[in-house]
């Protein structure tokens, strides 16, 4: 068996990485590590994670919610992060604090500008946490 030991990266399909870029960046709060607009590619920090924005047409179902990529932010940034996506046009659709489960902590699910679907968290526990 494998041993997999943590997320190098993951992409998120978007159709405007100059758009998108800034979304990520100006909104979310990202870094940016390497850009290149001619090939469609942006490598993001996000926390020390790296979530590369790729050009393409094929797009990630919008109202397939469960089907989105959740960002943790800090338990007394929470309510600050949804009055910066308010404040910035960015409707959130569904909040929640679902907790007993395998990823806990309330939660403000929006989209950005291509419609993917996604998440803050104030991760309260993990289940594969053994602390928790």
């Amino acid at each position: 068996m494998i041993k997999t030991k943590g997320l190098a990266h993951f992409t998120l399909p978007v159709t405007d990485t100059v758009r998108s870029m800034a979304f990520y960046t100006d909104i979310l709060g990202m870094t940016a590590i390497q850009v290149n607009h001619d090939r469609g590619m942006v490598f993001l920090d996000c926390g020390g994670d790296c979530l590369i924005l790729s050009k393409s047409e094929a797009r990630i179902n919008p109202d397939d919610h469960d089907v989105h990529h959740a960002f943790i932010v800090d338990a007394d940034d929470y309510e600050n992060a949804k009055r910066d996506l308010a404040a910035n046009g960015v409707d959130v659709f569904f909040e929640e604090d679902r907790q007993g489960g395998a990823v806990n902590g309330p939660r403000a699910y929006f989209h950005d500008p291509d419609g993917n679907v996604l998440e803050i968290i104030n991760l309260t526990s993990y289940k594969g946490d053994p602390a928790g």
